[in-house]
């Protein structure tokens, strides 16, 4: 359901290449809409999902949720279109899909890949962009830039890494094959795998989950997360001790607290 109360600037109509879904808790879904080229990335819907994702931001989205349309989540870089351009255009292209993936990763607030059907290239660095992956069972996930003479271009020679270890991750960009979702949930790089008909009700209730909790609470806590894994563990739990500084005096905490002791759901800022 779109809030009609959100800035239109971040509202998108049915025909464009991205479309983005306002739901009443504050998350704001956005749906990769190239189902006849299995939502390759190509480059005015790379343009248009980096505004897509600084506009949620800007007006205050307390979740990020990226779906696709059609039968597949992402093919990766549109290499249809890559194939006829020069050089510096596809260093342009390349830039371009990195920093909409950095701007997801960047985001400060809790984000979701919800991956149907493919996500490879481009694709699955999308989805690893994402602090949670929700896949359907039949979903086929890979970086697949060895079978055309490449190497992942996005954040995937990172991000793999650091999420399934460097062994997995250097077997599946040697080789470019993908891996099903079960394999997918069992190496840890999905974070649930459910059969295609449960895919959509499984996000809605993740994202269901997310939307009772504090806004205020998860953007600290990602933070805080995301800080301690560049430091020392002592770094690490300094950050949290500071952090717990503010939540402990914070109307959210109030509010849970009140909540806990009249037996009722909290009613959290947003």
């Amino acid at each position: 359901m779109t809030d009609l109360s959100y800035p239109t600037a971040v509202v998108s109509s049915p025909s464009s290449s991205i479309i983005v879904d306002v739901q009443q808790s504050g998350a704001v879904e956005i749906w990769l809409n190239r189902p006849e080229r299995l939502n390759a990335l190509g480059v005015e819907m790379v343009e248009t999902l980096q505004k897509a994702v600084d506009g949620a931001l800007a007006a205050g989205a307390t979740a990020l949720v990226i779906r696709a349309k059609g039968r597949g989540f992402c093919a990766g870089a549109d290499l249809k279109e890559r194939r006829t351009m020069t050089e510096s255009d596809r260093h342009a292209h390349n830039r371009a899909i990195n920093a909409a993936v950095n701007a997801v990763a960047a985001a400060p607030v809790p984000t979701i890949a919800v991956i149907n059907g493919i996500a490879m290239g481009g694709g699955l660095e999308l989805a690893l962009g994402c602090d949670i992956r929700i896949a359907a069972e039949s979903a086929q996930i890979g970086l697949t830039e060895a079978r055309i003479g490449a190497i992942p271009g996005a954040g995937g020679t990172q991000r793999l890494p650091r999420l399934i270890g460097i062994s997995r991750a250097l077997d599946m960009m040697y080789t470019g094959e993908p891996v099903s979702a079960r394999t997918a949930f069992e190496i840890g790089l999905v974070n649930s795998c459910v059969a295609d008909v449960d895919l959509d009700s499984a996000a809605r209730r993740y994202i269901d989950i997310i939307g009772s909790r504090s806004p205020s609470a998860a953007r600290t806590l990602k933070r805080v997360v995301c800080a301690g894994m560049e430091v020392s563990l002592a770094n690490g739990l300094e950050h949290e001790r500071e952090a717990l500084t503010t939540i402990l005096g914070s109307a959210d905490y109030a509010e849970g607290l009140a909540a806990f002791a009249e037996r009722r759901p909290p009613r959290f800022s947003r």
